[in-house]
């Protein structure tokens, strides 16, 4: 999915916040959970998601989402990561 598309979605699906992040290669961002679903796009790079003793790696143009109270964690891929995310309390 392209970033035109992806943001374009998000309001229908009641994602009414967005936000864009850059990690640096190997960033990682211990377990925690949000009060708030969470859908993202990978612009570039990759991000692997650790959650519920599983890790999967998410590249560009790939979309997932993240339900609120969820335990994860997040570590940026060996060249980092660009990605945004929409939010829906």
């Amino acid at each position: 999915m392209d970033r035109t598309a992806f943001e374009a979605a998000l309001p229908r699906a009641g994602f009414t916040e967005s936000v864009g992040q850059d990690l640096p290669a190997g960033d990682t961002t211990p377990e925690h959970s949000h009060n708030f679903d969470a859908r993202l796009l990978i612009l570039s790079g990759s991000l692997i998601l650790e959650s519920g003793g599983t890790r999967r790696s998410y590249g560009p143009g790939e979309v997932f989402e993240v339900p609120r109270d969820t335990p994860h964690a997040e570590i940026a891929g060996a060249t980092g990561v660009s990605y945004i995310a929409g939010r829906r309390r």
